[in-house]
């Protein structure tokens, strides 16, 4: 993977500061564009402008039945559903040559929105409980890859696992691009740390899937790590989680450390566990001990740094 190089993500359009939104405005996340856009490229998608719809329009709505809703303006009643699904089934489809490492959606909205979406019964009462008609058959194409809207992504922890899971999937693409059993060895083994903080489970599920690398059929035993792999980056991390990690790196360190050394790392390890101090006070301290006594297993470990530090991503408690 070219650290320079950035990562290809899908993203509504109005969230970059264009003008295509119903009334005429945008919807700019300055995090998204001026933090975010340092690593990644965006590729803008607007599902209404780009199916015919005109700037400014009449707003949408969702109606009817959750699971299959309709797409139809507020006033007048227009339904433009199968416009909708017709320009996006297409789109996907185009979205697929781009090499895209995530999307990111506009909340709310009932084309782009990916979840909590209103949709209105016929009484015209509001549920939100409803998928964006873009969203929706965006997901169903490529289930496995990362996925957020602009809103959640305040949210600290659902930022950090959205971002840290789009650098997984780059490095995991980079990896299948020319794919040999020895590539997928050395990206499970220098990935092993940062699997168990998300999940022990799928962690060891996908070291019996590594370990069969040249022997079963390399597109089968592809499928079922990429599926294990994201299922395991969806599910967070957690303080007991980490403290697992940190205590079993520490392990690489018992006859190298200190005894003062060891016990300020412990002392630092329990205060990440009462949340007194984030996770990038620990992780820094590791790195030390890293680099200055060449532990080269954890040298190579994404765990001790899964995106570019700049992101400030883990700076919270």
């Amino acid at each position: 993977m070219n650290e320079d190089e950035k990562i290809i993500i899908g993203i509504s359009s109005c969230l970059l500061g264009n003008q295509v939104r119903y009334d005429g405005g945008h919807k700019r996340d300055r995090y998204i564009t001026d933090t975010l856009g340092n690593f990644f490229e965006f590729v803008p998608v607007c599902p209404e402008v780009e199916c015919g719809l005109p700037i400014p329009r009449e707003a949408m709505r969702l109606i009817g039945d959750p699971q299959t809703p309709r797409l139809v303006t507020n006033k007048s009643g227009v339904d433009h559903t199968e416009k909708m699904q017709s320009w996006a089934k297409k789109r996907v489809e185009q979205l697929a040559s781009e090499n895209l490492c995530g999307f990111i959606f506009k909340s709310k909205s009932p084309s782009s929105g990916m979840e909590r979406v209103k949709v209105y019964d016929t009484n015209n009462v509001p549920q939100s409980v409803g998928v964006g008609l873009f969203a929706q058959i965006f997901m169903d194409r490529f289930p496995l890859l990362p996925v957020e809207e602009e809103g959640r992504l305040h949210d600290l922890k659902l930022r950090e696992n959205f971002i840290e899971s789009v650098f997984v999937y780059r490095r995991w693409r980079d990896t299948v691009s020319d794919f040999t059993p020895q590539k997928l060895v050395t990206f499970h083994t220098d990935h092993k740390l940062l699997l168990r903080a998300h999940s022990e489970k799928h962690y060891r599920e996908l070291g019996r899937i590594a370990a069969k690398a040249g022997s079963d059929a390399p597109k089968e035993l592809l499928a079922a790590y990429q599926d294990t792999l994201m299922a395991c980056m969806k599910l967070k991390p957690t303080v007991k989680k980490h403290v697992n990690v940190l205590m079993h790196m520490m392990g690489y360190f018992k006859k190298l450390l200190s005894s003062d050394e060891k016990q300020e790392l412990l002392e630092i390890i329990e205060q990440f566990r009462n949340q007194h101090i984030p996770l990038i006070v620990p992780i820094t301290l590791f790195n030390h001990y890293v680099r200055k006594y060449n532990e080269q297993y954890l040298m190579q470990q994404h765990y001790l740094t899964p995106h570019p530090t700049e992101l400030k991503l883990r700076n919270h408690a």
